[in-house]
């Protein structure tokens, strides 16, 4: 009997780099470019403009940028649309595939973390940071606590809504909420989350309950420090 002959798609990246079958090897063809997967956090929260995504990853430039979308956009993890009027615009967003990239990126965030060599006072993007919270979570603890959480970092705004042990993010601003933290940008916040900081120290802003805002903080930690 004739061995049916498997050939593989001109478009598809699968093989590109590795020649291998192994998933881990085909995500790091889709994911594993410089700037892409960084590109998909920034977007993990909600579709945006390039400008907005360039503003956040500083060191890409508008060329790199500019293919990693159209790259990423070729493999189906970001799709294009038009913001409505009155300001209409080009915005790249996730595929709900995508989306699910997230428990990949926290799962290589929080081993990271664990590394000696990793730098937390090194530049941080507002969405890296409520990743991170989302990453850190301390779920058990988290399931006696309910709260409503605003955070405005730089011009970037969010809401945070704890419940069941989960922790839900979104752009833009709840009314009422328990708790609200304002800075000027993401290191400070990850200073006071992480690092114990006084917020004062750091020009962080906090309105709301001493006492529920200690709670909160203590809910998110570090992984502890592996040995060389």
């Amino acid at each position: 009997m004739k061995k049916q002959k498997v050939t593989k798609s001109a478009e598809s990246p699968h093989g590109r780099w590795y020649g291998d079958a192994c998933g881990t090897a085909f995500g790091l063809e889709l994911l594993g470019e410089r700037w892409s997967m960084l590109i998909v956090r920034e977007l993990m929260f909600g579709p945006r403009r390039f400008s907005d995504i360039r503003a956040n990853l500083p060191g890409v430039s508008a060329k790199v940028l500019t293919e990693r979308l159209a790259g990423l956009e070729a493999n189906g993890v970001v799709i294009r649309s038009t913001a409505p009027e009155p300001a209409p615009a080009q915005l790249y967003g996730l595929t709900d595939w995508g989306y699910s990239a997230e428990p990949i990126m926290q799962e290589l965030g929080r081993w990271a973390a664990a590394s000696p060599m990793h730098d937390p006072t090194l530049p941080l993007s507002p969405v890296s940071f409520m990743l991170s919270l989302r990453t850190m979570l301390d779920s058990d603890a988290a399931r006696v606590m309910e709260a409503v959480v605003v955070f405005t970092i730089g011009t970037a705004q969010f809401t945070v809504r704890l419940a069941n042990g989960a922790m839900r993010v979104t752009r833009g601003v709840a009314e009422d909420p328990d708790l609200r933290f304002k800075a000027p940008a993401a290191p400070p916040l990850a200073a006071v989350f992480y690092g114990d900081v006084a917020p004062e120290n750091v020009g962080v802003q906090i309105a709301g309950a001493p006492d529920l805002c200690r709670e909160f903080t203590a809910l998110f930690n570090l992984p502890p420090k592996y040995d060389r």
